[in-house]
């Protein structure tokens, strides 16, 4: 590009010279400025969404559970769905966890490995007013059940370690639950002991 500008410079008279640096630097300082422009728009862009995260991902559970450790929960894979009285249910699970559970984790009695990580979303439920027929959908989302496997952090639970994280739609702020510790957590999961402390099989698609 540029031996090209030189060449076609080279045969101009010296009045068309000047005028065609001229607008050449124009074009170059067009794109220096459009480019460091977009670059300001897309850093912006990132940062408005670091800190739209920042809130949640900051928070720490009275047991030592970092919500930070859960980070980008939201695009992590399906496990099951459940259902009670008060809420409805859909459980995910990291990479490391999915990979787990496909290979037969914990039916086949080999224990989930280190690292791997759970998210129970939580939303209160609300009749369809807008289905063909009778059918409960998500309506406020209420809670963010997580547990995580670290054996040498969490000896005494069976090496994993749980947390309730509270969302209240009024201020969309997330909160850790108080509660947390005493909260159905490895009280509840010993129930399960046998299959690593974990309810929920893995539904194959």
């Amino acid at each position: 590009m540029t031996e090209l500008l030189t060449e076609s410079l080279a045969q101009l008279q010296p009045e068309q010279k000047i005028e065609t640096r001229t607008a050449v630097k124009h074009v170059a300082a067009f794109a220096i400025v459009a480019t460091t422009t977009l670059l300001a728009i897309l850093g912006g862009a990132v940062l408005y969404a670091q800190g739209q995260d920042k809130g949640k991902y900051s928070l720490i559970s009275p047991g030592g559970i970092a919500f930070s450790d859960f980070r980008g929960y939201e695009d992590w894979s399906v496990v099951s769905s459940a259902r009670t009285e008060e809420v409805l249910k859909v459980i995910d699970a990291n990479p490391a966890m999915i990979k787990a559970y496909k290979a037969g984790v914990p039916g086949n009695g080999q224990p989930f490995p280190e690292g791997s990580m759970i998210v129970k979303l939580q939303w209160k439920p609300k009749k369809s007013t807008e289905a063909q027929f009778a059918v409960d959908v998500p309506d406020v989302f209420k809670q963010a059940f997580v547990m995580e496997k670290d054996s040498k952090r969490f000896p005494k639970t069976g090496g994993w370690g749980y947390a309730v994280f509270n969302y209240d739609a009024a201020s969309d702020q997330f909160t850790a639950d108080p509660k947390s510790l005493s909260d159905c957590g490895n009280a509840c999961h010993t129930a399960v002991k046998a299959k690593d402390y974990i309810f929920h099989p893995y539904q194959k698609r």
